[in-house]
């Protein structure tokens, strides 16, 4: 699979409702998250053939006030052998792996008083032992929200902050266990157990139009935050209740929407804004000292696999390229699906799955 060429890897492509959730594999299934017509529907694909194995399907009344896409944008969830989805609405599902039976549902918008975002719902919920957590944006003390995962009752409700785009992340930074949020007001580090607040930094832009999108990315005791709008990335160190800053700048690596991904202590990941125009970067975690940047790539997500980045841009061009911190070294480019691919894509089994407005295609990757 030489550069530029298209690759002769395509396995198998079919069309796919509206959304921008991506796709996600587990327990050999293939886990589709979209919209047909006013249902948004969960369903499990066969990955090797695309064949449809069941399908759950709810009303959806969700409306963009953008002109985008109206279907779901979180990404599905996959967990002892359940999957959970949260749709554009707040409607969040959780329902078998092995049938697609119900099991339970929550409409979080209206039993939490959620005010319309922007976007809609997109902030995908993280399970930490038996619990669910979301960002739901509740405005009655209910910013972020513990569910039980086997039944959907609410083990506890924590600060009034917004919902934001990005996921909530668990992780052990300085030998504490901690859920990790950036909501739309910022940085909320919360005991995943009882739903305490250890600590919170306001980290969003002063403009009413911007959004916190990228994920928390943590590295040891180091945790990356990153947003677009005149925000700028962070470095912070986790010690105890407290965090210690270790550089901050909007001239580093500002994520709009993609999150990056680190790799032997460096970042790799977009800097700028989408619509006008982004760097691929890496940028040392411990300084925020940019060590090259990368002109003239369309905006998408950046996926690490082994020491290898995959950096699937919008127009579904796919470059491959090793996570070096010396130089930005591809080395190969793949023209995969065409239109628009804003969804992460999914890896197994040395396969590649993606999708954009309404195709979802799967491809062999060398």
């Amino acid at each position: 699979m030489g550069m530029g060429r298209t690759p002769a890897g395509l396995i198998w492509k079919k069309p796919v409702g509206q959304g921008f959730s991506p796709p996600v594999i587990g327990q050999g299934k293939l886990i589709v998250f979209h919209r047909q017509s006013n249902n948004e529907v969960v369903e499990a694909w066969d990955p090797a053939t695309g064949a449809k194995i069941w399908s759950y399907a709810y009303p959806t009344a969700y409306r963009d006030d953008f002109g985008f896409d109206e279907g779901p944008r979180a990404a599905p969830l996959i967990d002892s052998g359940r999957v959970y989805t949260l749709g554009a609405e707040g409607q969040l599902h959780c329902v078998n792996l092995a049938d697609g039976k119900k099991v339970w549902s929550e409409d979080t918008h209206a039993k939490f008083r959620v005010r319309k975002g922007y976007f809609g719902a997109a902030s995908s919920p993280v399970i930490d032992g038996n619990r669910l957590l979301m960002n739901a944006g509740g405005a009655t003390g209910a910013g972020i929200v513990a569910f039980d995962k086997s039944n959907g009752k609410v083990m506890w409700t924590a600060g009034e902050d917004e919902a934001s785009y990005s996921s909530p992340v668990v992780a052990t930074l300085g030998g504490l266990k901690r859920a990790l949020f950036l909501t739309r007001a910022g940085l909320v580090d919360i005991d995943p157990e009882t739903g305490k607040i250890r600590y919170q930094m306001p980290w969003r832009a002063r403009s009413q139009a911007s959004v916190n999108a990228a994920t928390p990315v943590v590295a040891g005791d180091i945790l990356f935050l990153s947003a677009s709008y005149g925000t700028g990335a962070i470095a912070l160190e986790g010690k105890g209740t407290q965090y210690r800053k270790l550089w901050s700048s909007d001239d580093a690596i500002s994520n709009h929407y993609s999150t990056s991904v680190i790799f032997n202590g460096y970042l790799y990941g977009f800097h700028g804004r989408q619509e006008e125009g982004q760097e691929l970067r890496c940028v040392d975690l411990k300084t925020g000292k940019v060590q090259w940047s990368k002109g003239g790539v369309k905006a998408g997500t950046v996926t690490l696999a082994g020491d290898t980045l995959l950096v699937l841009q919008e127009n579904g061009e796919l470059i491959v390229a090793k996570a070096d911190p010396k130089q930005f070294s591809a080395q190969s480019k793949h023209g995969l699906l065409g239109g628009t691919v804003r969804s992460y894509p999914a890896l197994s089994d040395g396969r590649i799955f993606l999708r954009n407005g309404d195709t979802m295609a799967c491809y062999r990757l060398q």
